[in-house]
């Protein structure tokens, strides 16, 4: 081998330095981590479509028999179609998600925005309720709601959402409203704008990102809830999907678990689909501060 031929060897074998392996590597260890992470969901998937007796016999993902009843059995294995159940967690989430929207905002708007008296005392005390447990306040909140008449309706699950109640939403969008140039608002004043007019006109119209990602946040959280649902809804023609599905299972007599599975399946794909639409929205409202 020649001097000439070494030396073009040793410019190849140079270009491949462990820095170009780094890439791969890295999405190798996080494709592995996601597939460890994603099994108990595919192994959920699997289980849906095998018989009762051969979910917990077989471990692997290998399905021998195919059962697709399992989806029609479990739809109508409560007392009500489980379509009511959809619907009635949709009806939550809607009332949610409306009510965080306007309140979050508006709440925002004024802590970002106005001038009122103990205005630094309250926002403290607003953060301070994101480190209160829900467990902390059901009990009162439950006698409350329970002298208005309004157990065993979606009352309970929606009026406090009109009333600013989720102090992580305002948080965020307060952060996101000190980004915008108070220059705009000025500019819409001399224009002959009040507070609601730039709150209308200039603000909420710039606040898209951060009212995204309550929205999706606010979905994902409403439509997996499952202890406040359960404490206020007692009627199963009340009950929302996640109180339906706990329904599945009974204490005094054998689970259907193929049925079960089945029906946890139909219940993400809400949640997945609403993640996968509103990703990209997700991740420019907690990543973007404001205009740049």
């Amino acid at each position: 081998m020649t001097t000439e031929t070494l030396r073009v060897a040793n410019r190849r074998t140079a270009g491949i330095t462990p820095a170009r392996f780094r890439p791969v590597l890295t999405h190798l260890a996080l494709a592995a981590a996601a597939l460890v992470m994603l099994y108990p969901v595919i192994w959920m998937v699997v289980s849906s479509l095998r018989p009762g007796d051969e979910i917990f016999r077989e471990p692997g993902l290998l399905i021998r028999d195919l059962e697709i009843s399992n989806y029609r059995v479990g739809w109508n294995a409560l007392t009500e179609p489980f379509t009511r159940y959809l619907l009635n967690s949709a009806a939550v989430v809607f009332g949610a998600i409306l009510g965080n929207l306007v309140s979050c905002s508006m709440a925002a708007y004024a802590f970002a925005r106005l001038e009122f008296t103990g205005k630094k005392f309250w926002f403290a005390i607003m953060l301070v309720t994101i480190m209160l447990p829900i467990h902390v306040v059901i009990v009162p909140q439950y006698i409350l709601f329970s002298q208005a008449g309004w157990i065993n309706t979606f009352l309970p699950l929606v009026v406090p959402k009109l009333l600013a109640t989720d102090a992580f939403f305002v948080f965020l969008m307060v952060q996101f409203i000190r980004g915008i140039p108070r220059e705009l608002d000025e500019a819409a004043r001399i224009d002959g704008c009040g507070r609601a007019g730039i709150f209308l006109r200039v603000i909420l119209p710039l606040m898209v990102p951060a009212l995204a990602t309550t929205t999706i946040f606010t979905f994902i959280w409403t439509w997996n809830d499952f202890f406040s649902q359960l404490i206020y809804l007692t009627d199963p023609k009340m009950y929302t999907v996640p109180v339906a599905l706990r329904s599945f299972v009974d204490s005094t007599a054998s689970t259907s678990w193929g049925s079960l599975f089945a029906m946890s399946v139909v219940s993400l794909v809400p949640v997945f689909l609403a993640f996968l639409i509103g990703q990209r929205y997700l991740i420019k409202g907690i990543a973007t501060t404001g205009i740049k």
